[in-house]
């Protein structure tokens, strides 16, 4: 057991408690968090910083999501994290931090939550629910009262959930000014003389707040596109393989490293919305980019024939579910990759991909084979009164 001075008061409190250095040195931790981890407490404080002690994905997530969101806004909230057990085994926790300064110091508050039984009993009261809707389903078959009641409460549902898509816009729509005052103020800032730390915290300050920012837009056109009936586009001439080509080149600097083949074919003038294609491209490469072996290549390819045009993005990894391919455009899921990597992708890329295809009166195909790869083809009409 450890033999640090008995001065943290909250030893043996229901939850963990940590204390770290803005580094992510721990410099305090409790008795329950200790029990909880399998290490003694002198084996962690002033030896081991919070990441240390988390699984690879979550490693991932505590540098590039979670850490960069503390330093913004100060406090994180209901975030799960995976600790490694001292015996191995993966420990799932709920973490809750704030930062705060003291002695002209920057320390994190920790609290942590062993999330084991939340999740037990979010699985049972998903099962009591559905259990209930089949009692109400039986009810509505038997008398025609219930099935009046019934009504009134999918009624009641669809009401809240148009409330909640509405508020997730208002939101969203809000949240744009400060961010973008985040931006210009941290590109004022990185156009100054800066040392290399402060140069690292304004590059981190900039990237968060542009992750935000393209969250945001991805929440407001699902609001669009859920209230508003799809989403708007504005056609105009354009060339669809510079547009492409175009994409291909900044995509190129955010993945760094990894391989992207533009192949195009045809004449490639078409009428469509140039904003919305791009998204297309965007969205399709983030997907293959996420679920594509790193070391293949990923292929973008545009076309256009006489009537239409299409855009493909091709990634070679495992192929997509049976089971999933049905469901594979519903807002807000994510793949079982992304959940491993801990991402936060709150899941509205492919349905957005989507909704953008049938504004231009288009389709959206999958073809997942081991052989071939898996492949996203977006197909739509030429529009050539648009083009003309």
């Amino acid at each position: 057991m450890s033999t640090r001075p008995a001065t943290f008061q909250y030893d043996d409190v229901p939850c963990g408690l940590l204390t770290t250095a803005a580094n992510g040195t721990i410099v305090r931790a409790n008795r329950t968090f200790c029990a909880w981890l399998g290490v003694g407490c002198d084996d962690i404080v002033d030896k081991k910083r919070l990441q240390d002690l988390l699984t690879v994905g979550c490693k991932i997530f505590h540098q590039t999501h979670w850490l960069p969101l503390l330093q913004i806004q100060g406090s994180v909230g209901e975030v799960q994290l995976d600790l490694v057990h001292g015996d191995g085994h993966t420990l799932a926790m709920l973490v809750n931090a704030v930062r705060c300064e003291r002695d002209g110091q920057t320390f994190h508050e920790i609290a942590l939550f062993v999330a084991t039984d939340r999740k037990k009993y979010e699985r049972d009261l998903l099962l009591a629910r559905r259990r209930a809707e089949e009692l109400l389903e039986s009810e509505r078959k038997a008398q025609e009262t219930s099935a009046m009641a019934l009504r009134k409460l999918e009624q009641d549902a669809q009401q809240r959930a148009v409330l909640a898509e509405q508020l997730v816009g208002i939101v969203s729509h809000d949240l744009r000014t400060p961010l973008n005052a985040v931006v210009l103020g941290a590109g004022m800032l990185a156009s100054g003389e800066l040392t290399p730390v402060h140069a690292r915290i304004v590059n981190r300050v900039m990237s968060a707040a542009n992750r935000a920012t393209r969250l945001i837009a991805d929440l407001l056109d699902f609001t669009q596109a859920r209230l508003g009936g799809g989403l708007p586009i504005t056609p105009a001439p354009l060339d669809l393989h510079a547009l492409v080509a175009e994409c291909v080149d900044e995509l190129r600097v955010v993945w760094a490293g990894r391989m992207l083949e533009h192949v195009s074919s045809g004449a490639g003038l078409i009428g469509a919305d140039a904003d919305r294609l791009a998204q297309i491209v965007t969205n399709l490469v983030s997907n293959a980019m996420t679920y594509g072996i790193p070391d293949r290549p990923i292929t973008i390819r545009s076309s256009t024939d006489e009537q239409s045009f299409s855009i493909a993005v091709r990634n070679f990894g495992p192929t997509i579910p049976a089971e999933l391919l049905p469901h594979i455009f519903e807002p807000l899921r994510r793949g079982e990759q992304q959940v491993k990597l801990g991402s936060r992708s709150v899941g509205l890329g492919l349905y957005i991909v989507q909704q953008i295809a049938l504004a231009h009166g288009g389709t959206v195909q999958i073809d997942s084979m081991v052989e071939t790869g898996t492949t996203f083809t977006v197909t739509a009409p030429i529009r050539m009164d648009s083009a003309a």
